[in-house]
């Protein structure tokens, strides 16, 4: 069994145990950075991850979009929304020409990844000049994992999660970029603290043109 179908079995089973074709994580609250991130129609945009397209229908409006994602079987509804898919592995250098895209999302992606700067300096070259990366991971560090920590507790509980990311982290990921951009979303109680205790960072920067 190959690399990629071995994935394709655990994000299945990962993206359809416990939840719905329409799930997303955090998907109300990070919607609207992501979308104000890519900035509207007639873009040519990349979705790295996009399992369903649950999240993506909030950018795919008149955009072109290109869905790549582990999970084949997500991929065929994905498909269903107009969005054209690609099976591959994220950790594998992308199947796209340089500067063919204007924008790339990596939303809750790179998390996932054992590498997760070769996926970004992927992105960065296969974005168009001026072009777009935006995406989110979890808040790895918010207060409910803290005091899973102080508790004993592992504070990661998903097994597929292989990084924990701090703000300064992304930042550091993005440093080949322009003008990043880092929103906290996601929970109840984020207006008590503005970084900790939102669930997920939702991040934004420019290739340089």
């Amino acid at each position: 069994m190959s690399q990629l179908e071995r994935l394709n079995e655990t994000y299945h089973e990962h993206h359809h145990r416990d939840r719905s074709r329409d799930f997303v994580w955090g998907g109300p609250e990070r919607a609207g950075p992501l979308q104000r991130a890519v900035g509207g129609a007639g873009k040519r945009i990349l979705d790295v991850g996009c399992r369903s397209g649950a999240l993506t229908r909030a950018y795919l409006a008149g955009n072109e979009v290109i869905g790549l994602d582990a999970d084949r079987a997500a991929l065929a509804e994905a498909s269903e929304l107009g969005i054209e898919t690609v099976w591959a592995d994220a950790e594998e250098p992308l199947p796209f020409e340089d500067a063919s895209f204007d924008v790339v999302v990596l939303a809750e992606l790179l998390e996932h990844l054992r590498e997760p700067d070769r996926l970004v300096s992927e992105a960065r070259r296969v974005l168009r000049r001026g072009g777009t990366i935006t995406g989110s991971v979890p808040n790895a560090y918010r207060l409910k994992n803290r005091l899973r920590f102080l508790a004993g507790e592992p504070i990661e509980s998903n097994p597929t999660h292989l990084h924990l990311f701090r703000p300064q982290d992304v930042r550091a990921l993005l440093g080949d970029f322009e003008s990043c951009l880092l929103e906290y979303v996601a929970g109840r109680f984020v207006p008590l603290h503005p970084r900790l205790v939102p669930n997920a960072i939702v991040f934004s920067a420019r290739k340089p043109g």
